[in-house]
């Protein structure tokens, strides 16, 4: 298992919510001092919230938060929650009238594995937020975790059990993390070793290609830093965690996956940017790894 947790990047502070009945839940990630934030989707099939708001060609600047979520679709009300919660606070984006929070969100297909017609609500939102703090992000079924599966083309074999994991670097005089709720259609590998961790043979892989059970997966999740970026670099951050996809998840980016990642960046510590980005695709394989060994541990 690889070490640290998203909550050491100065300026982030997060939080689960975990309905374990239902067997769904939501993780939120707030920066409310604000954080330089951006978005990369490669997924063919995303559930995504406010992701033009973190295009680095768009007006915002600053954002306050993302939300997590299985559910489907319907878990993007988690962020109604959040909303709320920031409004409360009095964070957000100043308009001039009001402070409106900016809260990208990203949701996972967990249909199959929920409790049927359980689906996180703005309620759990609410609450994650609230108790959004410090202390490290549990790992495994927790949160947005909680009913994530991967190693799911073959139809006649039960999908293996994953879930929500998080890692950190220090590099220089900044930090970078990773948080990831781990969904993904194909195999989770040790990027280190090239060992499989969770899924199934290659034969067994070439086999299922021929009769791919199209059902609903993604790989949702943040980098973070605490160096200063601008919106571009940001971006240029989320895109560096999509290699890390790649190092840990084969297939990857197919059109049956959502995948997302959202980058948002603090700006307490000053540090070349080349050198947090060399680092972005590998601390991200570190967060999908832990998703993998943590909900089985």
């Amino acid at each position: 298992m690889y070490s640290g947790n998203i909550t050491e990047v100065q300026g982030i502070t997060a939080a689960h919510m975990t309905d374990e009945k239902a067997r769904t839940g939501c993780t939120v990630i707030l920066a409310k001092e604000g954080a330089v934030g951006s978005v990369d989707v490669r997924g063919g099939g995303p559930g995504t919230r406010e992701t033009d708001a973190f295009a680095p060609i768009n007006l915002v600047q600053q954002v306050h938060g993302v939300c997590l979520s299985g559910g489907s679709a319907f878990g993007l009300a988690v962020a109604d929650g959040v909303m709320r919660y920031l409004d409360e606070q009095q964070i957000g984006f100043d308009t001039g009238v009001a402070k409106v929070p900016i809260v990208g969100g990203a949701v996972l297909f967990d249909l199959a594995y929920a409790a049927p017609g359980k689906r996180p609500t703005a309620e759990m939102g609410y609450q994650a937020a609230a108790k959004a703090d410090g202390t490290p992000l549990a790992q495994g079924c927790f949160g947005a975790g909680t009913g994530a599966t991967v190693a799911k083309m073959l139809p006649n074999l039960q999908p293996k059990k994953s879930g929500f994991g998080t890692a950190s670097m220090k590099i220089g005089k900044a930090t970078i993390a990773a948080a990831f709720a781990v969904n993904a259609l194909g195999n989770i590998y040790d990027y280190k070793t090239g060992d499989l961790i969770c899924g199934y043979t290659l034969d067994e892989q070439t086999n299922a290609m021929k009769k791919m059970w199209n059902g609903q997966n993604t790989t949702i999740g943040v980098i973070a830093t605490d160096a200063k970026l601008t919106k571009t670099q940001a971006h240029r951050m989320a895109m560096l965690a999509h290699d890390g996809y790649g190092m840990a998840i084969r297939p990857v980016h197919t059109m049956h996956d959502g995948d997302t990642a959202f980058s948002l960046a603090t700006g307490k510590v000053e540090e070349n940017p080349d050198l947090i980005f060399a680092f972005a695709a590998e601390v991200t394989a570190r967060a999908i790894a832990n998703a993998v060994w943590t909900a089985n541990q």
